[in-house]
C-alpha cells in the first residue's frame, strides 16, 4: 500500500487553530486537504492522536499529531527554507508573540462567537446546513457551551467584553499599521504569528456577521492574499527590536497576558479550580488550564535547549528589559 503525499487537516472552517494550520501548509507550500470523517472524541483521528481537541494533522507517514504549535515546529524541519520559527533569539520572540496571539488574544474569538445572537446563529446554521432563528441557535448544545467558555475565559462582564474588543481592535490597528511597510508582521516573510491573526481572521471575525473589520482594508487585502501563498523570499526585522507591531502584543504580554499566565501557574500549583487576574483594571476570573502552563515551558525549553550560551544570555537580558523574565525566563 502506497503511502499518500499529502497532509490531512481533521477539523472544523470555523476553528481559530484549524484555519491556523491551514494558513501555516499554505506558507510552507505543502500538499494538504481538509478530512470530511468526524472529528468528535469516538474518531479515528481523536483515539490515534490522544486527544479530541482540533486540529489534528495526519502526516504522509500516517502518524496523527495535535497542538498546533510543535505541528509547526516539527513542518519547519521538513521545510527549513520556509520555516516559521526562524532559528537563534528571533525565534524566541516569535515564539512569545505566537504563545500571546494564541493564548490571550483567542479568548476575544470566543468572546465575539458566543456573546453575539446573530454569530451564534450563523455558526449554528453552518453547522446543521440550514438557516436557524436566533431562538433556535440558542438551544443548540454548541451555543450553551459558548457561554461557560466566555466565562472560563474572563469575558463574562460586559467590562471585560469591551476591554476584550478594543483590545483586538488595536491589535488589528497595530497591524494595518505594519502592512503598509512590510509584507507580514514580522517583517517581509511570513512566521507562526502571521497564521494565528490569519487564522482568526478566516474561522472568526472575517467570517461571522459581527464585528465589520471594514476600519482596517489592508489587512483584509493581506489576508486574501495569502491565501495564495508565498514565494519563499524575504527577511525578518532582526532581534532584539523586532517591528512596530511585534512590540505593541509584547506590550499586551507584559501588562495584561503576564498577570494572567503567573494567576494560572500558581491556581494549577495550589490545585485551585480557577483564579483571579487583573485585567484591563478590573478583576476577572479565570479557570485554571494546564495547556497554558504547558505552552509556556514550551518557551523555556527552546530558550534552555536550542540556543548557544551567548545567545541564551542575549534571550534573557531582552526578557528583563521587557519586564518578561519572570514569565518566560530560566526554569530548573
Amino acid at each position: 500500500m502506497s503511502i499518500p503525499h499529502e497532509y490531512v487537516i481533521h477539523g472544523a472552517p470555523f476553528s481559530l487553530f484549524t484555519r491556523k494550520l491551514e494558513a501555516a501548509l499554505i506558507f510552507y507550500d505543502l500538499p494538504f486537504r481538509h478530512a470530511v470523517a468526524g472529528i468528535g472524541e469516538e474518531s479515528e483521528a481523536a483515539r490515534r492522536s490522544g486527544t479530541h481537541q482540533i486540529p489534528i494533522l495526519e502526516t504522509p507517514e500516517n502518524w496523527m499529531i495535535a497542538d498546533t504549535t510543535p505541528i509547526l515546529d516539527l513542518l519547519d524541519a521538513r521545510r527549513p527554507n520556509r520555516r516559521l520559527f526562524p532559528a537563534g533569539p528571533l525565534g524566541v520572540l516569535v515564539h512569545i508573540v505566537e504563545e500571546v496571539l494564541d493564548e490571550w488574544y483567542a479568548r476575544v474569538m470566543v468572546h465575539f462567537r458566543w456573546h453575539y445572537a446573530e454569530n451564534t446563529r450563523h455558526i449554528v446554521s453552518a453547522a446543521l446546513g440550514r438557516e436557524v432563528s436566533l431562538e433556535e441557535a440558542a438551544e443548540f448544545p454548541l451555543a450553551k457551551w459558548g457561554p461557560r467558555a466566555c466565562r472560563a475565559t474572563g469575558t463574562e462582564l460586559e467590562v471585560h467584553q469591551k476591554a476584550a474588543e478594543d483590545e483586538y481592535f488595536a491589535m488589528l490597528g497595530a497591524l494595518e499599521a505594519q502592512l503598509q511597510t512590510t509584507a507580514f508582521a514580522l517583517g517581509d516573510r511570513p512566521t507562526a504569528v502571521d497564521t494565528i491573526v490569519l487564522g482568526g481572521l478566516r474561522a472568526h471575525t472575517n467570517n461571522d456577521p459581527l464585528p465589520n473589520l471594514d476600519a482596517f482594508p489592508t489587512v483584509l487585502d493581506w489576508a486574501s492574499r495569502c491565501e495564495k501563498g508565498w514565494e519563499g523570499r524575504g527577511e525578518l526585522a532582526p532581534f532584539p527590536k523586532s517591528t512596530p507591531f511585534a512590540e505593541h502584543v509584547l506590550e499586551v504580554a507584559v501588562t495584561q497576558y503576564a498577570p494572567f499566565v503567573l494567576g494560572n501557574a500558581g491556581a494549577l500549583s495550589a490545585g485551585e479550580k480557577a483564579f483571579a487576574s487583573e485585567t484591563y483594571g478590573e478583576t476577572a476570573s479565570y479557570l485554571a488550564r494546564p495547556y497554558p502552563a504547558n505552552s509556556r515551558r514550551m518557551i523555556q525549553d527552546r530558550i534552555r535547549d536550542r540556543l548557544d550560551p551567548d545567545e541564551r544570555k542575549s534571550v534573557e537580558q531582552w526578557l528583563a528589559n521587557q519586564k518578561l523574565d519572570t514569565v518566560f525566563g530560566p526554569v530548573d
